[in-house]
C-alpha cells in the first residue's frame, strides 16, 4: 500500500511537472537563473589596446555601413549583418562578391562582442581580428589587399580627417589596424538588453508565466549548461552532436574547430551561438538548414541533450527565447551619410 501511495505521489508530482512545467517561486527561479546568465551592460568591455571612444564609434559606424570597403563597391559589413535584421541577413548563407555564397550562416554582429571568440569556429579571437576577414576574403568582399584598402580610403578626404581624430596619437592613422579597430569600437555599442535583463534585475514581473515556464524548462532540460552567460551563449565550445550524429546534410562536410586546431577531437566542434534575438535570426545552425525555431530547439534536444520534448514544452522555451528579443540601440539604425569619392578614388570592380 505505501509502495502504491508513492506511485501515486510520483505520478501527480510528474503530471504537475508537466502541465505548469515548474512548481518554484519566481524569487527561486530568479535565483537559479542567476546561476547561468548576468544582465547585459550597457557597454562591450574593450582590449586595452582599442578603448572605446566617440570618434572611434563614429568612423567605425561610417566604414561598417560603407559598400567602398569591398572591392565591387556594392558589399558593405551591414549587407551580411544587417542590422535591420537583428545583425544577420535571413539567408542559409550569405550572398558575396559576383553573387558567390560562404560556406556558414552569417551569425548575428549584436553582442557578439561578450562571446569568447569570433565565426563559428573560433579563428577570430575578438572583433578587430573578425573585422579584417571579410573585406579581403574573395568570397565575400574580395578586396585583393590591405593596402588596396587604405589607398581607397587615403582619396576620400573626409575619412583621412576622421582617421585623424579617432586615432590622434598615431603618426599614419589611416591604416587597416586601425579600420578593424574602429569597425569593432562601433560593434561593441551594439548591445540589446531585452526584458530578460529586467528579470535578471529582480524584477519578476518583467516575464509572463509562459516564458518562465520556458526558462525553468531551458534550465532544467540542460539548455543552459551551453547557453550561459551575459549573452546566453558564445562562452564555450561544443561538439554538434553529443548523443548522436545529426542527420545527413544539416552540418554538410563542416569539420568546425578542427579546421582551425587540426585536432581530432575538435572535429563537428562549434563555438556555441548566442540566443540573444534568436527567434529573429533565423535561419539556425551554421548551414543556415532550418528556418523554424521551433524545429531547432527539438533538434537541439534530441541530438545534444537525448531528449524529446513534448510540443508544450517547446512551445513554453520559445517563449522564452522571444523574451532575449531586445532593442537595437536607435543611432545605430539610423545610415550615416558618408563622405563623397574623389577623382582620385578607384571605381568599382564589378
Amino acid at each position: 500500500m505505501k509502495k502504491m501511495k508513492r506511485l501515486i505521489a510520483g505520478f501527480m508530482i510528474a503530471s504537475l511537472s508537466v502541465s505548469t512545467s515548474y512548481a518554484i517561486s519566481d524569487q527561486e527561479l530568479l535565483k537559479q537563473a542567476k546561476i547561468y546568465f548576468k544582465p547585459l551592460p550597457e557597454t562591450t568591455p574593450a582590449p586595452a589596446y582599442n578603448p572605446t571612444t566617440p570618434e572611434k564609434v563614429k568612423l567605425g559606424k561610417m566604414l561598417y555601413y560603407d559598400p567602398r570597403l569591398s572591392i565591387s563597391g556594392v558589399i558593405s559589413c551591414n549587407t551580411c549583418h544587417n542590422l535591420s535584421f537583428y545583425g544577420s541577413d535571413d539567408l542559409e548563407t550569405s550572398l558575396g562578391h559576383k553573387f558567390q555564397t560562404g560556406g556558414r550562416n552569417a551569425p548575428t554582429v549584436l553582442n557578439a562582442g561578450f562571446q569568447i571568440a569570433q565565426f563559428w569556429d573560433g579563428r577570430a579571437k575578438d572583433l578587430e581580428e573578425q573585422a579584417k576577414g571579410p573585406i579581403l576574403n574573395p568570397v565575400e568582399m574580395s578586396m585583393p589587399n590591405p593596402e588596396i584598402v587604405i589607398s581607397r580610403l587615403k582619396t576620400i578626404k573626409e575619412y583621412v580627417e576622421l582617421f585623424k581624430e579617432a586615432f590622434p596619437e598615431d603618426k599614419n592613422p589611416v591604416n587597416y589596424d586601425n579600420v578593424a579597430k574602429a569597425i569593432a569600437a562601433f560593434e561593441r555599442t551594439l548591445v540589446t538588453p531585452s526584458r530578460f535583463d529586467e528579470f535578471l534585475k529582480g524584477n519578476t514581473d518583467a516575464l509572463t508565466k509562459k516564458e518562465k515556464e520556458g526558462l525553468y524548462l531551458f534550465m532544467s532540460k540542460g539548455c543552459a549548461g551551453c547557453h550561459q552567460g551575459v549573452a546566453v551563449g558564445g562562452t564555450m565550445y561544443q561538439k554538434m552532436g553529443v548523443v548522436k550524429p545529426y542527420p545527413k546534410g544539416l552540418l554538410g562536410e563542416d569539420l568546425g574547430r578542427y579546421n582551425v586546431t587540426k585536432k581530432e577531437e575538435d572535429k563537428y566542434v562549434f563555438k556555441v551561438p548566442i540566443l540573444r534575438n534568436v527567434t529573429r535570426t533565423y535561419p539556425y545552425f551554421s548551414t543556415g538548414k532550418i528556418w523554424d525555431i521551433r524545429e531547432a530547439v527539438k533538434i537541439m534536444a534530441e541530438y545534444q541533450l537525448g531528449q524529446k520534448l513534448t510540443e508544450d514544452e517547446v512551445d513554453k522555451i520559445v517563449s522564452f527565447l522571444d523574451s532575449l528579443t531586445g532593442k537595437i540601440p536607435e543611432d545605430a539604425l539610423k545610415l550615416p551619410v558618408l563622405p563623397p569619392s574623389t577623382p582620385a578614388t578607384p571605381k568599382p570592380q564589378l
